[in-house]
């Protein structure tokens, strides 16, 4: 294909959770939510602490309410999965999610609070 000018000629691909609240989720009371969202958190920022979700937090005024957050990252699109099949919510049933790769133009992003590489840099050739 002939280079395209609106074409980056290199992309960061970034490790994406989105996390969604499932049509049957499990009714609970306002105190074991309370109680789930603190493990939520807790397993979340321990994940930080490790340096493996470099990017999280929920979403406000989505079009779609069932969308609740998304967190980026830095490993491969298994991991990410593996992690977060251990998240409490996800196996409390509240939430589930969706895993994918996002391809963003090198450089676009960066993530200043992590020692480690996020993303794999690849260009359009190598698909």
């Amino acid at each position: 294909m002939p280079r395209q000018p609106d074409i980056p000629d290199a992309f960061d691909v970034y490790t994406v959770v989105v996390l969604r609240r499932p049509a049957d989720a499990p009714q609970m009371s306002e105190e074991e939510l309370d109680a789930l969202q603190a493990r939520h958190l807790a397993y979340r920022a321990e994940l930080g602490r490790r340096g493996v979700l470099v990017a999280n937090g929920p979403f406000d005024q989505q079009s779609d309410p069932s969308y609740r957050g998304m967190s980026i990252f830095a490993c491969r699109p298994a991991e990410a999965a593996r992690l977060s099949d251990g998240d409490p919510s996800v196996a409390a049933g509240r939430l589930v999610y969706d895993v994918m790769e996002w391809w963003v133009g090198e450089g676009a992003l960066v993530f200043p609070f992590t020692d480690r590489r996020v993303g794999e840099r690849r260009s359009m050739t190598e698909e």
